[in-house]
């Protein structure tokens, strides 16, 4: 019976997926998608792996889902791949991650398909780690292609607190007193300061493996982003579970906070 169910879903969900892309209006797809790669080892868990293959297999999702990004016409992604908060865990488990976190980042930018930036702390990663990020970055900063923020050692607050003290350290080498900055103080000047100075805001933020919470991704960006929830554990996350995340942000009344 399962086999039946399999060869079902593999006739039905192509069908589906090229309907589901066919009536998606093209002035209503996001620009910028930022994406919760939630649940590794949770899938781990259920197919009884280890820990790293979950990480692995997650890992292997993400040149897939910039492909159907690159489909639809996104122009900006940022893939939460590690939180400050992560990088407490026990060493043998961060490491090992980190490894794979560099991995897939140089393997993206073989492609030479995708513009990576880095969002996060550099300077709490171990600098072999820090050291292929800003490789990954430097090499592909000619390619005109979709623009992938890999958020590795980011966490919305730790960046909030980044963008004021690099704010700081400007002014003060400008001669201005902490008087006059805070009598012409403004949101944006604080914004040129983030990690993503420059890029648009997320207009879509997807979290997969049901959690319902945005754990400190893109604080600041995301004020007026729409949200979706997905079930899938990121490994599991397929073309149809994004194809339907576009969807639900197409047919939304954007209200920008109102």
């Amino acid at each position: 019976m399962g086999k039946f169910k399999d060869a079902v879903r593999r006739v039905l969900y192509p069908a589906y997926e090229s309907r589901v892309a066919k009536f998606l209006p093209e002035d209503r797809i996001p620009g910028h998608v930022g994406v919760m790669l939630d649940g590794n080892r949770r899938w781990a868990r259920q197919i009884g792996a280890g820990t790293m293959d979950g990480h692995r297999a997650g890992a292997d999702n993400i040149e897939p889902f910039l492909g159907w990004c690159e489909e639809l016409g996104i122009e900006v992604v940022t893939l939460w791949m590690l939180s400050t908060d992560n990088l407490k865990r026990p060493a043998a488990e961060l490491e090992p991650l980190l490894g794979v976190i560099a991995d897939v980042v140089a393997e993206l930018a073989a492609t030479r398909r995708w513009r990576i930036h880095h969002v996060g702390a550099l300077e709490l990663l171990p600098e072999s780690i820090a050291a292929v990020l800003r490789e990954a970055e430097e090499s592909t900063a000619d390619v005109d292609g979709l623009l992938v923020n890999v958020a590795v050692a980011y966490g919305g607050r730790h960046e909030i607190a980044d963008a004021v003290r690099s704010l700081l350290l400007a002014e003060e080498a400008k001669g201005s007193t902490m008087t006059e900055l805070a009598g012409r103080l403004e949101v944006e000047d604080i914004a040129e300061h983030l990690y993503t100075q420059g890029q648009p805001d997320p207009d879509l933020v997807i979290r997969t493996s049901g959690e319902q919470r945005i754990g400190g991704f893109l604080l600041w960006q995301s004020a007026h982003s729409e949200f979706y929830f997905c079930e899938a554990l990121w490994p599991d996350f397929r073309r149809v579970d994004f194809l339907r995340a576009i969807r639900a942000y197409a047919e939304r009344e954007r209200r920008f906070g109102s």
